[in-house]
C-alpha cells in the first residue's frame, strides 16, 4: 500500500463524462489498496469565463473579490467528482483550499503556498477516504481566499504530496508524458521514462507546457517524484496500475537516472521579442537601471547579451521579452533614457527562442558547436545565445523556429535513439 496524490487537469474535467472516467482512474487505485487524494482544476475553459466575467463587472476590481470569483470553478469540480465517486461506493468528500489548510501569502491572483497542515488529511485517508482538493487555492493570512495564478493547480498538487508525505505524485494531462520535443512540430519526437528535476524545470521555463515552473521547482525542493500520465487512456488498460512502473514520464532526482542522455530534448518558446539599447553608458548602475525598473512592472526579461566598445567608454545592451510586453517595455525604457544614457532602442518582435536541454552537456564538450553548425547548414541566422550548465538557447527569426527545432532534434539523434 502506498500513498498517491493524482491531479487532474482542466480538459480532464471538461464534462461530467470525462469526470467519470477520471474517477475510474481513482477506483483504479482505491482498489489496489492504496491511500488517496486528487487534486482537480476547473473545467475547462471555465477560469477564462470566470477572469471575463470579473473584468466585465469592474476592470478595476478588488483582487481579493477576484480571488473569490475564480477559485469557484476549482470548488464545483471538487464537489462533481466526490459526488461520482461516491455513486461507485467509494468513500470520498471534497475539501477546499481553506479547510485543509493550505496557508499562503497576501498576494491575491498570484499568492506562494508558505504551509499545509496535512495532518487531517492523512488521518482521513488513513480511515480510507479519498480526499478531493480543489486546486490553485488556498487561505491568506486575511482569512480570505487567494488564488495561485495559472498553473497552480499543478502547484497545490506537488505541494499537497509534499505535506502528506506522498510516495508518488501523478499529474493526469491531455498528454501521455514529457516528449524529446512538441510532436506536433516534430513527429519522430520521443517520451522519455526518466527527466531529472533539473532538466525538466529547464523545459518548463523554456517553453515545454507539460508542467508549470513552480510545481517543478516544488517537486525538485521536496524530492516529490512525480509522473505525467494521460488521462484519455483506458484506465483500466494493461499496465495503468503498475504502481513500480506506471505508464508516462518520471520526474525525479538525477540519482535514479543511470544512463545519462548528453541532450534530453529540445524546447521552443514563440512570441519573443528583442530590444536593444545602442552606445549605453559604460559605468556602474546602468544595469540596474535598466533592468530595475522592467522588473518592477513585471515584465520578464530573459536573454540578455553585452557588447562593450573597444575603449570600454560605451556598451550595446540587447535582450529579450515577451512580444506582448514590447511596447510596455519600450516606454519604461524611454523614461529612463536619461537616466540610462543610451542613444537609442531599436526593436525587433515575431522571433522564436529553441533551447537545447541536457544534464550531459556538463561532462561534454562540442555541445553547442552541434547546434550552430546544424542551424549554419540550413540558412538559419542566429540573433543571440545565452547558456548555463546544462542548456544552450537561441534566438533566431519566427520563420525559421520549426525548421530549427526537426534540425536540432536530428542532430542530437533524439529521433533514433
Amino acid at each position: 500500500m502506498a500513498r498517491i496524490v493524482m491531479k487532474f487537469g482542466g480538459t480532464s474535467v471538461a464534462d461530467i463524462d470525462r469526470i467519470r472516467n477520471v474517477a475510474r482512474h481513482v477506483k483504479r487505485e482505491v482498489d489496489a489498496g492504496h491511500e488517496v487524494a486528487v487534486v482537480v482544476s476547473a473545467m475547462s475553459g471555465k477560469t477564462n469565463e470566470l477572469v471575463g466575467w470579473t473584468k466585465a463587472a469592474d476592470a478595476m476590481h478588488d483582487a481579493r473579490e477576484y480571488d473569490a470569483v475564480v477559485a469557484s470553478g476549482e470548488q464545483v469540480t471538487s464537489g462533481l467528482l466526490a459526488i461520482t465517486l461516491q455513486s461507485m461506493g467509494i468513500n470520498a468528500r471534497s475539501w477546499q483550499g481553506w479547510q485543509i489548510p493550505i496557508h499562503t501569502d497576501n498576494s491575491h491572483g498570484a499568492a506562494r503556498i508558505l504551509e499545509i497542515d496535512g495532518s487531517e488529511i492523512i488521518k482521513r485517508m488513513g480511515e480510507g477516504q479519498v480526499a478531493v482538493v480543489a486546486g490553485f487555492q488556498g487561505l491568506g493570512p486575511d482569512n480570505r481566499i487567494a488564488t495561485l495564478g495559472r498553473g497552480g493547480s499543478d502547484t497545490s498538487a506537488v505541494a499537497i504530496a509534499a505535506a502528506v508525505k506522498a510516495d508518488r505524485c501523478d499529474i493526469y494531462t491531455d498528454v501521455d508524458g514529457v516528449y524529446t520535443t512538441d510532436p506536433r512540430i516534430e513527429p519522430k519526437a520521443r517520451r522519455l521514462k526518466k527527466v531529472g528535476f533539473e532538466e525538466m524545470l529547464e523545459m518548463a521555463s523554456l517553453g515545454s507546457k507539460v508542467l508549470q515552473v513552480r510545481s517543478v521547482e516544488l517537486a525538485m525542493v521536496f524530492k516529490v517524484r512525480t509522473f505525467v500520465r494521460s488521462s484519455f487512456v483506458d484506465p483500466d488498460a494493461p499496465g495503468m496500475g503498475d504502481f513500480l512502473n506506471p505508464p508516462g514520464t518520471l520526474i525525479c532526482d538525477e540519482e535514479e537516472i543511470v544512463e545519462q542522455e548528453v541532450v534530453t530534448g529540445i524546447a521552443y518558446a514563440k512570441d519573443e521579442a528583442q530590444i536593444s539599447l545602442r552606445r549605453v553608458a559604460d559605468r556602474p548602475g546602468v544595469s540596474a537601471a535598466i533592468f530595475g525598473p522592467l522588473a518592477e512592472t513585471h515584465i520578464n526579461v530573459d536573454m540578455i547579451v553585452q557588447n562593450i566598445s573597444e575603449d570600454g567608454s560605451r556598451t550595446d545592451m540587447t535582450f529579450t521579452v515577451p512580444t506582448g510586453d514590447l511596447e510596455k517595455a519600450q516606454k519604461v525604457l524611454e523614461d529612463q533614457k536619461d537616466k540610462v544614457g543610451f542613444d537609442v532602442i531599436q526593436s525587433e518582435s515575431g522571433l522564436v527562442k529553441v533551447s537545447v536541454i541536457g544534464v550531459g552537456m556538463r561532462s561534454h564538450a562540442g555541445v553547442a558547436a552541434t547546434a550552430f553548425k546544424a542551424l549554419a547548414e540550413k540558412g538559419i541566422n542566429i540573433k543571440a545565445i545565452t547558456t548555463s550548465e546544462i542548456k544552450i538557447s537561441i534566438l533566431i527569426d519566427g520563420a525559421y523556429g520549426e525548421l530549427a527545432v526537426r534540425t536540432l532534434h536530428s542532430a542530437y539523434g533524439l529521433d533514433k535513439k
